[in-house]
């Protein structure tokens, strides 16, 4: 009886491991800090450069040379 048992607690525990493997995981996946910090890095870098390509300051200065030109 001893023996029966444990073949199959050896056998059940095997499946359970392998189940437990194929089973996704609603945890997200671990970034370490380094990574963030250089993924922060690049957004605020993007970021900048959408800021700057569609700042105001930039279409105001472009109607200000406009009037001052045809004024002239």
């Amino acid at each position: 009886m001893n023996r029966k048992k444990k073949i199959n607690q050896a056998l059940k525990s095997k499946v359970k491991k392998m189940n437990a493997k194929l089973q996704n995981s609603s945890k997200p996946k671990y970034v370490s800090k380094a990574d963030r910090v250089a993924v922060a890095e690049k957004e605020a870098e993007i970021h900048l450069a959408d800021c700057t390509e569609n700042s105001p300051e930039s279409v105001g200065d472009s109607a200000v040379d406009s009037v001052t030109d045809s004024g002239s």
